[in-house]
């Protein structure tokens, strides 16, 4: 008498428009940004730089940061089933253990690119993917503390990739103004990151992620991601004065002021508004980091 064999078929392997959407090309934007703003930080020349340049951005925007949206998409799919149950995991287009193993791939992947670029670029990338891991895998998923969460991704898609970008041009720990710059810029964008955690409260709340909006309501946490992303401009505004690079600090300043204008109507309705600011602050603040860079790479 025949039996038939009770072992699970293997999932099928995910198309390559569903690998895409779970990698997140639109999230690619911000650490590309600040890498540029470390490649003209460094005052270094890109005529002769061209194929460290390329890996980098590689580096930078479709291996490190869509390895982080791959993992974070995998350690996510039980609250994304709540949240957005479209995501190609919780909705079985990438389905079985495809999403970890395309996380694990895209984590090698990078450390092999990383290691052909530079000892600096294969320890920010290294430090990049730790944080990556560690935002959202247990068991330290940093990301249901509102303070490492946000400061995790804050700093791996501001600061280690604009270090990367230094780096990779000047083949060499970057200049200590630089560094200044960017763990400032850093910091800042953790404001950023708490704004992004509007369009998860009831998410977060369902599965204990401890954001600031869950805990403090939207519009505390709004105030306080907007002290946070002013703070850290004002002090660099006040460094570049210091080092003598006027024209820099007063773009910085002009593109400041903007953002605070832009921030009294996202505090009338931190919700609704968060999209709009997203548009129109966030723009103002990533055009003063390209501001501040140009400053310290000697172009302005």
């Amino acid at each position: 008498m025949a039996h038939s064999s009770t072992r699970p078929l293997a999932a099928p392997a995910p198309a390559v428009r569903d690998v895409v959407e779970l990698l997140k090309p639109i999230t690619w934007f911000p650490p590309m940004w600040a890498f540029m703003c470390g490649v003209v930080s460094s005052g270094v020349p890109i005529v002769d730089r061209w194929p460290f340049l390329i890996a980098g951005i590689a580096l930078t925007g479709p291996l490190v940061c869509g390895t982080s949206q791959a993992v974070n998409d995998w350690f996510d799919r039980h609250v994304d089933a709540i949240n957005q149950p479209d995501r190609p995991i919780p909705s079985g287009r990438i389905a079985g253990r495809w999403g970890l193993w395309i996380a694990c791939i895209g984590t090698l992947l990078s450390l092999a690119v990383a290691a052909a670029t530079g000892p600096w670029v294969l320890g920010a990338t290294g430090i990049g993917l730790v944080l990556a891991w560690a935002y959202s895998a247990p068991p330290l998923r940093l990301k249901v503390n509102a303070v490492w969460g946000p400061g995790a991704v804050a700093l791996s898609y501001e600061g280690l990739t604009w270090f990367t970008g230094a780096a990779v041009m000047a083949g060499a720990l970057p200049d200590g103004r630089v560094l200044a710059v960017l763990l400032l810029y850093s910091l800042g964008a953790h404001g950023i990151m708490t704004l992004n955690d509007f369009k998860a409260v009831e998410g977060d709340l369902a599965t204990g992620v401890r954001s600031l909006p869950a805990m403090l309501g939207v519009d505390r946490a709004a105030r306080i991601a907007c002290a946070v992303m002013l703070a850290p401009q004002l002090a660099v505004i006040a460094l570049l004065i210091a080092w003598g690079l006027m024209l820099s600090a007063a773009i910085v300043a002009a593109l400041t002021l903007a953002q605070i204008g832009f921030m009294r109507v996202l505090l009338r309705d931190p919700r609704g508004k968060t999209p709009w600011y997203n548009g129109t602050g966030i723009s103002a603040y990533v055009f003063g980091m390209l501001a501040a860079a140009l400053g310290l790479g000697g172009v302005i």
